[in-house]
């Protein structure tokens, strides 16, 4: 990223809007944002290897594990607003195991790139068949957007979910309806998951 050219960029946009660039609350915002977006877009310098960092065991381990609760922030690509929530994530061992430290980072990769949920959902389901060879990997994403609640239809409720169910967790309904119903014992789950779909619901609570 070439930061004197965010900066010029940022200062146009704030002459853009009606505001003074040059005013004491504004001086320093085209470097802080410059800043900023260098952390937000850091996933795109990201190598998923180096994150594993040959994290990976060998376990005579056959049931399903499951990470819960893991809080994310990205940026939309059509909006360049916030959304956030948690993803759940759950596989099925062939043979290997990776640490479970590993699962937020590689989370954290993609997260950190202009997304869409959808997407972001299948890249982090992928990554981890790609890298584990599991019998399945299952993935449920919760996630506010920004460009909902602030514009738009301006649904102050309103989240999205959606899933990528790869392996055993899309080709067996047993397997699929435990990992869904694990996550909704938890007491957090807002909102219930078609169990053949991998689409986008959106809910909206009370």
């Amino acid at each position: 990223m070439n930061d004197e050219r965010v900066r010029n960029a940022v200062e146009i946009l704030l002459n853009e809007v009606g505001e003074d660039p040059t005013r004491e609350g504004l001086a320093r915002t085209p470097t802080r944002v410059a800043k900023a977006l260098q952390f937000l877009t850091s996933g795109y310098e990201s190598d998923i290897d180096a994150v594993v960092n040959d994290a990976l065991f060998t376990v005579d381990y056959s049931e399903m594990v499951i990470v819960k609760d893991i809080d994310f922030y990205s940026l939309c690509e059509h909006h360049l607003l916030p959304f956030f929530g948690k993803c759940h994530v759950a596989y099925l061992p062939r043979t290997k195991v990776i640490g479970l430290s590993k699962i937020p980072r590689l989370i954290e990769v993609f997260s950190r790139r202009l997304q869409v949920q959808e997407r972001f959902t299948n890249q982090i389901a992928k990554t981890l068949s790609t890298i584990l060879d599991p019998l399945g990997v299952g993935i449920v994403v919760e996630a506010t957007h920004l460009c909902m609640l602030m514009r738009g239809v301006e649904k102050q409720n309103s989240f999205a979910v959606t899933s990528a169910m790869l392996g055993a967790f899309r080709d067996d309904a047993r397997t699929r309806m435990e990992f869904l119903e694990l996550l909704k014992q938890r007491g957090g789950m807002r909102a219930a998951l078609d169990p053949a779909s991998s689409s986008v619901r959106l809910e909206s609570t009370p």
